[in-house]
């Protein structure tokens, strides 16, 4: 049975460059789980630990239909509060809102042959047999970004600014306006790779 590697299959939604470019980004649909806190927080590994615990049972279940999958890698959406932080620009909210304050949606993408129906019974069975209530936050999530900045940071979160910086000079002369999340795709598993070596591309939607 072949696997399906959705990394291979759109390469260029895992592919970003270290300066910025404009791309186009398809619509896909993921499992998705909600949170908000700091990333360092237990509740943010909790809620890793069950996407990922659902995300192997959609795949078993689907391997069991002839419909075997590789699991993707995991990604984010970041934002906060506009109303109480009105007026920051992209590189002032990460400098100005409390982690705690930042607000996320989890995601890993799901083949297109996946539905909202296994996807429930996956969360049920997570549930009751693995005992992972978290799940229960989990749903199926549409997502069509299309027009992006992206670009590839390497390192640390912690200087993730540099690269927005860079991000933002360039949509700030390109006449570009932010249209969406501030997304992030973990290239690196960051649980296991030294900070200086993490892989991480950083998209804003434009307009």
């Amino acid at each position: 049975m072949e696997k399906l590697d959705l990394s291979k299959q759109f390469k260029s939604y895992y592919t970003a460059k270290t300066q910025p470019t404009i791309a186009q980004i398809e619509a896909a649909q993921f499992l998705s789980i909600p949170g908000q806190g700091d990333p360092d927080d237990a509740d943010f590994s909790a809620n890793i630990q069950a996407l990922y615990t659902t995300a192997y049972a959609l795949k078993f279940a689907y391997k069991q239909k002839g419909l075997d999958f590789v699991v993707a890698k995991l990604e984010g959406l970041w934002w906060f509060d506009e109303k109480k932080y009105a007026g920051l620009s992209m590189i002032e909210s990460v400098q100005k809102v409390p982690r705690k304050e930042w607000e996320y949606r989890l995601l890993i993408r799901m083949p297109e042959y996946v539905t909202a129906a296994e996807v429930e019974k996956a969360i049920q069975s997570v549930v009751v047999k693995k005992q992972v209530d978290w799940a229960q936050n989990i749903s199926l999530y549409q997502m069509n970004e299309g027009k992006v900045v992206q670009m590839l940071h390497v390192g640390p979160f912690s200087t993730e600014i540099e690269t927005l910086l860079e991000m933002g000079k360039f949509m700030e002369a390109n006449q570009m306006l932010r249209n969406g999340l501030h997304h992030e795709i973990y290239l690196s598993d960051f649980r296991k790779t030294a900070p200086e070596k993490l892989k991480t591309i950083l998209r804003e939607p434009v307009k």
